[in-house]
């Protein structure tokens, strides 16, 4: 099965001499698919695989980079660099082909190595992710939306909601790479005028690939923003995450922070100072990531069959986005095992706001009591602004309210401040966040 190699990182993909390997893949599954048609001499050929298997990568790396300083085009000074190596029977190399057909399939295999390291990573964060939530299940915190106090929820739940995310991640990511499994040996034009159609079908599955349907001298290009846009969906995801941990970080907050190690400072000024530099960073990683997809997404729309404007861009934005993402993932991982966790904390932030967390179960206990909602809203809400500008807690502000009461008794009243009632479904919304699969 070509390619015998795969590298265990995803620097490697990127190297000169893994890009060489990749052609030469490329290549010799062209030209045995060519022999089995009877379009070459099956020894030949033979001899070619043997060259191929037998070369140093490196070196013929390091020559085509000589050749191609006086030829200014790539993919002949490879051949040429290969023709020195594998003597007269290099003659058959590319045969029918275009430098497209090695470009294009070449990029398809190492994003689909590519996807297979992210992938990997992925579903470790998510495992990191699940051991958390199910640490912290139960325990309570202050649930925000537009960054005030709301309803109770539990950092369990905050958890299993991330780890829902990089299930759909990695679904998406799944999904991505099936649409960049895809290669052509389809010739200048894409039509496979000087070789057989079974040719193509033939060599990209020996490699694992797909074919282009209806080629140009390319490869369609959504593919690839597919790719990059997807990855670029990872990295807003870990973006989430991070912020989420800055916030919690925050001083007055104080409900969890990154791993502060033996020996880190924090500020050269204020030796007090513990910053969520882990999570700023991602952050700032994170815009990088969709700027590269906004590159792959213009880089769809090319000439005819074909201009060489998304060249340039893939050869930066394919090592950068999928090498970057990979750091993302695998630092917030570490963000993740190694947070530090205050469950007195956020307590503490609950029971801050003095009640008014519990309004609306007892909203809902007047409604229940044959009220208009309306009119329940401006009962609990006249008591609520007292406690905002008279500092009562809110069970006490109702119990004065004397329409409310007129309404509940006070053992009515007490069952609505029940963190309990609050909580009831948590366990059962995490256990089908963690049941989920990809």
């Amino acid at each position: 099965m070509i390619p015998r190699y795969t590298p265990d990182d995803i620097g490697a993909l990127w190297t000169e001499a893994h890009r060489v390997r990749t052609w030469l893949d490329v290549e010799v599954a062209a030209c045995e698919a060519m022999a089995a048609q009877g379009l070459l001499p099956a020894d030949d050929v033979k001899a070619i695989r043997a060259a191929a298997d037998g070369c140093d990568t490196e070196k013929l790396a390091e020559r085509a980079l000589e050749i191609e300083a006086v030829t200014k085009h790539d993919v002949i000074a490879f051949l040429t660099a290969f023709e020195e190596v594998a003597g007269p029977v290099a003659r058959h190399v590319h045969y029918g082909m275009t430098s497209s057909d090695v470009l294009d399939t070449s990029l398809g295999l190492r994003l689909v190595q590519a996807a297979d390291i992210i992938e990997q990573d992925l579903l470790a964060l998510r495992e990191a992710v699940k051991v958390r939530a199910e640490e912290h299940r139960k325990t309570p915190m202050m649930g925000r939306s537009h960054g005030i106090h709301a309803e109770p929820i539990t950092f369990g739940l905050v958890m299993a909601g991330w780890y829902a995310e990089l299930t759909r991640n990695v679904r998406r990511l799944r999904q991505a790479r099936d649409e960049i499994r895809c290669g052509k040996i389809s010739g200048a034009v894409g039509t496979s005028a000087h070789l057989p159609l079974a040719v193509e079908t033939q060599a990209l599955a020996a490699l694992g690939l797909q074919p282009e349907p209806v080629a140009t001298q390319v490869v369609a290009r959504d593919r690839h923003a597919q790719f990059f846009g997807t990855l670029a969906t990872i990295a807003a995801s870990v973006e989430r995450f991070s912020v989420e941990v800055r916030h919690l970080q925050r001083t007055e907050v104080r409900e969890a922070e990154e791993p502060f190690t033996k020996g880190q400072k924090g500020s050269s000024a204020m030796p007090h100072k513990r910053n969520p530099i882990l999570t700023e960073n991602l952050t700032g990683l994170a815009r990088l990531v969709r700027g590269w997809a906004q590159a792959a997404y213009e880089n769809v729309a090319l000439w005819h069959e074909r201009d060489i404007s998304h060249s340039s861009v893939e050869r930066v934005i394919a090592p950068d986005a999928t090498i970057t993402v990979v750091f993302m993932v695998r630092r917030m991982k570490r963000v993740v095992e190694g947070l530090v966790v205050y469950p007195e904390r956020m307590m503490e932030n609950l029971q801050q706001m003095r009640g008014l967390v519990f309004s609306q179960p007892v909203l809902l206990e007047l409604t229940r009591k044959g009220l208009q909602r309306q009119e329940s809203y401006v009962i609990v809400q006249r008591a609520a602004m007292r406690v905002w500008d008279e500092g009562l807690d809110l069970k006490s502000a109702l119990l004065a309210d004397e329409e409310l009461m007129s309404k509940l008794k006070p053992e009515e009243l007490e069952p609505c401040f029940d963190l309990s009632r609050h909580l009831a479904n948590v366990d059962a919304l995490i256990d089908r966040a963690l049941a989920e699969a990809p």
